[in-house]
């Protein structure tokens, strides 16, 4: 990692998400008065007098539970804790010392790891509470009071943290990193892709559709490069996102595109490409992201000579905006083509990444224009002056012209595939934006 990170603890309920987001300064971990909320590990980094650090929102812990969503965040917040460098263990104060709390504080001193405790939901200004005072009981030292509501005691529980936190030297900053967001409908494999790739249990994956509520960032570093995993929640149709806990998920999955360099497009192979599917792929198409379209649980298709061909031509026949994206059968289940991802991954960010000079752009428009008019209407005809490119991500051209009602989208169609032959942008969208500019010889 290229930064510390701190892991928020505690047993289910006790604010942790809260004291999350009043720490990064926006809402990105789901709080509601529910247990159970925060389900797998969220990372964001924040920082505090100078120094970078990655948060981590865990699940709640609850050491004797026969449920096995409970048993799974359980798992992720051991593995938080495995991996942190700086641990915030969260008790609450109007719940008082309970039997959890001693046995969460035992795992944390058998981890060996650096704590600060803090007793929250101390909300009112004045003396303590005599119930803060029994947490000295855990034998973790002063006890910070705190209200993740108001903020007040962050600024001493932060001040401990950075006390604690190894030397910046020992670690290293990495800015060259593909950010890539993994979305699709819920239950599409998106999880177990994830886990596949890193062979190690990191995300919570369970057959229950929903189970992944937040996104979550993974590192990973190959051969291939340097690599980020955003793992979303399943998007589903806005019929069916009844409670406000699936509609913050839904804006969590927007989120991360938006974030995203790449986005991965999961599509089950059993279900075939739906039209959720499409919404999903609408997404990262106008949010401009470079894409490539992952089918999913290959394995367990009946294959013959035509399947590959039939589900590409289904594929490219429903996401006839976006035939630009490549399409990869893969497996998370055996591996199956994993190892072409990573490859596909940074191909497409670099091609959405590609600048063209001025003068390559108008010697291709000028051979367009040649080849096929541009259009005319009562007697008016489209002119076309120059082009020019003023970003990328996704490659973006403005084309000057005498009259932008003329310019009508099947010939931006032709040329936008002219640039596609001659530039490639595989795998990533194209943006066409069109200006009028005054001409006196008209």
């Amino acid at each position: 990692m290229s930064k510390p990170i701190v892991a928020i603890v505690g047993r289910p309920n006790v604010g942790k998400s809260t004291l999350f987001n009043k720490l990064t300064g926006q809402r990105i971990a789901i709080v509601e008065d529910t247990p159970g909320v925060t389900r797998d590990r969220i990372y964001y980094e924040a920082e505090w007098c100078g120094r970078k650090m990655l948060l981590v929102d865990t699940g709640g812990i609850e050491p004797k539970t026969d449920s096995p969503i409970l048993k799974h965040m359980r798992r992720q917040a051991q593995i938080a804790i495995e991996t942190a460098d700086v641990i915030v263990f969260m008790t609450d104060v109007r719940a008082g010392l309970t039997a959890d709390d001693r046995d969460i504080a035992s795992m944390l001193l058998k981890s060996r790891k650096p704590v600060v405790l803090c007793v929250n939901k101390i909300d009112s200004v004045g003396a303590l509470p005599y119930e803060y005072y029994e947490f000295y009981e855990l034998g973790m030292g002063d006890p910070i009071a705190l209200s993740s509501v108001h903020g007040t005691g962050t600024g001493d529980l932060m001040e401990e943290v950075v006390n604690l936190l190894p030397p910046e030297a020992d670690f290293e900053e990495d800015d060259d990193r593909i950010r890539v967001a993994v979305i699709g409908k819920p239950n599409a494999g998106k999880s177990s892709i994830i886990n596949k790739i890193l062979g190690q249990e990191r995300l919570i994956v369970s057959d229950m559709a929903g189970t992944t509520r937040d996104a979550i960032d993974t590192e990973v570093d190959n051969e291939h490069g340097k690599f980020t995993f955003i793992d979303t929640a399943g998007i589903r149709r806005s019929a069916k996102v009844s409670d406000n806990i699936e509609k913050y998920s839904v804006l969590r999955a927007k989120m991360a595109v938006e974030r995203a360099d790449v986005c991965l497009i999961m599509i089950d192979a059993n279900e075939g490409i739906t039209e959720q599917d499409e919404k999903i792929a609408g997404i990262a198409h106008n949010a401009g992201k470079a894409s490539i379209v992952v089918v999913n649980k290959w394995d367990s298709i009946e294959k013959d000579n035509s399947t590959v061909k039939e589900f590409t031509e289904k594929i490219n026949t429903a996401l006839s905006y976006m035939t630009y994206a490549p399409i990869l059968f893969v497996s998370a289940k055996t591996g199956q083509r994993l190892e072409k991802l990573f490859e596909l991954i940074k191909y497409v960010n670099d091609q959405s990444t590609i600048r063209v000079s001025t003068g390559m752009l108008n010697d291709v428009l000028n051979d367009a224009t040649n080849r096929v008019q541009p259009p005319s209407d009562k007697g008016r005809r489209l002119k076309i002056y120059y082009m020019t490119q003023p970003s990328v991500k996704p490659p973006t051209f403005v084309i000057f012209c005498n009259n932008a009602e003329l310019f009508h989208y099947s010939y931006q169609r032709y040329i936008e595939n002219c640039l596609r032959s001659v530039f490639g942008f595989k795998g990533t969208p194209v943006k066409l934006i069109i200006r009028e500019r005054g001409d006196d010889n008209e």
